[in-house]
């Protein structure tokens, strides 16, 4: 064999030229992950009344499927009338995901990316995401194939329907049985406590108005109550039913310790989004609750006590006094909670819709 000659420039060449080789490859055949399904036919054409749009993908050791994704997100791009552009987020990833979403990159100026040197979790990829993105509409998706692409156009037809935030409904679920019924208990607990009358909530294919991602901020594990999230901040939300695939590479990131810290997460959503301005409104409730109950009971032990019965033997007299003392100090809470809101308010707490000065 002879030695291969080296030139500059050769390298964006040898990446041209692998991106093609993937591209036809995977044009060749591209019912190959899913056999039996029909080829494909003439591509419709979506009109849209957004400039941009920008796909946000968080990733976490996904380098089977980064490829094959890329590749059916740009073919459903093309059936729309706007500009693009795709955002990988990767979320620390210990194998191979970030030196192939380097080489898509190479090839498509429309690609961004941001790696981080360790895992933070999908809530902080997707806030240093949405602070990259420059499109008026954002779609966000998971990098497992789970999420169809070609659902993109469907979820931006409800978009210009007047709604802010589009979500995705999994009615037909692809996952393993754990998985599935844990999650519809949490959406079912997610419902209840947020009256926000959506069957998915964590479902990862979602779309956005510029606005939601702008005025909302996600940590922890808020990613999944982005619609609890948005809805407080008075966004028009809905759902529509999504195709939900196998998972085709990898696996499932799911474990147990989410399904609790979710849980955590949800009454810190319930609070930053119900009584973050109004702290009384929860703990003054709590506190003037448990304060009249224990002093209802310790009026009852009065009673009794004049009528000759002693207390030294009473246990419910040390309830009584229990009650009163949260209470007192729930109410307290309350008070300093309202103070601080006080001294802290000022007009970034407000989303405006429309202004004129």
């Amino acid at each position: 064999m002879g030695e291969e000659i080296k030139t500059e420039g050769s390298k964006p060449q040898q990446n041209r030229r692998r991106y093609y080789y993937h591209r036809n490859r995977y044009k060749q055949n591209p019912n190959k992950q899913n056999p039996g399904q029909p080829p494909e036919g003439k591509k419709e054409i979506t009109q849209t009344s957004f400039k941009k749009i920008t796909v946000i993908v968080p990733l976490y050791n996904e380098e089977e499927s980064l490829r094959p994704l890329y590749f059916e997100v740009k073919k459903s791009l093309r059936s729309l009338t706007c500009e693009h552009e795709i955002i990988f987020a990767d979320d620390g990833s210990a194998d191979k995901s970030l030196a192939i979403i380097k080489d898509l990159a190479k090839a498509d100026n429309r690609i961004k990316y941001l790696s981080f040197r360790k895992n933070y979790g999908k809530a902080a990829a997707l806030q240093m995401a949405f602070n990259m993105s420059t499109g008026d509409a954002v779609i966000t998706m998971d990098a497992d194939l789970q999420d169809d692409p070609s659902e993109i156009p469907n979820l931006l037809k409800k978009l210009e329907e007047g709604y802010d935030l589009v979500s995705g409904w999994k009615k037909k679920r692809f996952d393993p049985f754990i998985k599935k019924y844990t999650s519809r208990f949490f959406n079912y607990i997610t419902r209840l406590m947020s009256g926000i009358k959506i069957h998915d909530f964590n479902c990862g294919l979602k779309a956005y108005r510029r606005e939601v991602v702008q005025n909302i901020t996600l940590y922890g594990e808020l990613h999944r109550y982005i619609p609890v999230l948005a809805e407080w901040q008075g966004f028009k939300i809905t759902e529509i039913p999504v195709k939900h695939n196998p998972r085709r590479y990898g696996k499932t990131k799911y474990g147990i310790s989410r399904f609790f810290k979710g849980f955590v997460d949800l009454i810190t959503a319930i609070f930053t989004t119900r009584f973050i301005n109004r702290p009384m409104h929860l703990f003054g409730f709590v506190g003037s609750f448990s304060f009249l109950i224990g002093l209802a009971v310790n009026a009852y032990l009065t009673v009794e006590w004049f009528l000759g019965k002693p207390l030294n033997n009473r246990p419910l007299l040390f309830l009584g006094m229990l009650l009163i003392i949260v209470g007192v100090q729930f109410f307290a809470i309350g008070l300093i909670g309202e103070m601080i809101v006080h001294n802290s308010q000022n007009e970034k707490n407000y989303v405006v819709k429309d202004k004129k000065s």
